[in-house]
């Protein structure tokens, strides 16, 4: 585990496989209380059946990496798409690059995507990959984050998360908790951001997710002006990648197939 410095803040990440001048890079981008740590061997299991790097890393507040002060600003998502990662592909010197977000994370993949202004010389973005993203607010994500919360004060969620998040777990629970129920949050979209998408994407959705629905996924298909391959995996929840992780892995590996984005 390494740490690079972005703005005020020192990010753990980790580097598997080719480095960026030998293949293209799936840049990971972890959930609302993901962190490295908590993508287990999932990045490691997906370079070695496509053959690129992995850049796996872990936002400020989360993991190993520096805190954060709290309350989050309602725009933490946009923060992350258009500031943070351009410096974090910057510093890490990645040229080609397929963007794996996970819930928040797939949030911050669409929005980076979709802005012009986050885009800089020397990176490309080749394709995205998404599981379980959001583009909306929907009262079941917020009856699930509502309920999470009693799990968390109960101290058997909080003892889990500790594992990951070490002494910044009440920081990184309360931080992303609060802002997703902040009343200013329910207007929360980037469903403006669709439109100048030109990257192939897939998007893939557990049928038991309990913190969106189908329709998020029906708003980027009709959204983006690239191609936008989708997977509904049964028996899975929010994480298809920890619930059905060989499904999420044939998946990507035949999207990326499919978009030319692999040599087969």
């Amino acid at each position: 585990m390494r740490h690079l410095t972005v703005g005020n803040h020192q990010l753990e990440y980790v580097w598997y496989g080719p480095g960026p001048d030998e293949a293209p890079t799936l840049v990971f981008l972890h959930e609302g209380l993901g962190s490295v740590a908590m993508w287990r061997d999932f990045p490691e299991r997906v370079i070695t059946t496509t053959g690129f790097g992995a850049l796996v890393y872990s936002r400020a507040g989360y993991g190993d990496s520096d805190p954060i002060d709290l309350p989050r600003p309602v725009r933490f998502m946009h923060d992350e798409a258009l500031i943070t990662l351009p410096q974090v592909l910057n510093a890490t010197g990645v040229r080609e690059a397929i963007l794996v977000g996970h819930s928040d994370g797939g949030s911050i993949a669409l929005i980076h995507a979709g802005s012009k202004g986050a885009m800089q010389p020397g990176v490309s973005i080749r394709g995205l990959i998404l599981e379980a993203p959001h583009v909306f607010v929907e009262e079941v994500g917020l009856d699930s984050i509502r309920a999470i919360a009693e799990k968390y004060r109960n101290g058997r969620l909080r003892d889990r998360l500790q594992r990951y998040h070490g002494t910044n777990v009440d920081k990184t629970f309360w931080g992303w908790n609060q802002v997703w129920l902040d009343p200013t949050f329910r207007s929360w979209s980037i469903e403006e951001y669709l439109p100048q998408i030109r990257v192939p994407v897939l998007v893939i959705q557990g049928a038991d997710d309990q913190y969106g629905t189908m329709l998020q996924v029906k708003v980027i298909q009709d959204g983006c002006q690239a191609p936008v391959s989708t997977v509904l995996i049964e028996d899975c929840g929010h994480s298809p990648h920890v619930d059905q992780p060989e499904l999420t892995i044939d998946a990507i590996w035949r999207f990326l197939r499919r978009a030319n984005l692999v040599k087969t």
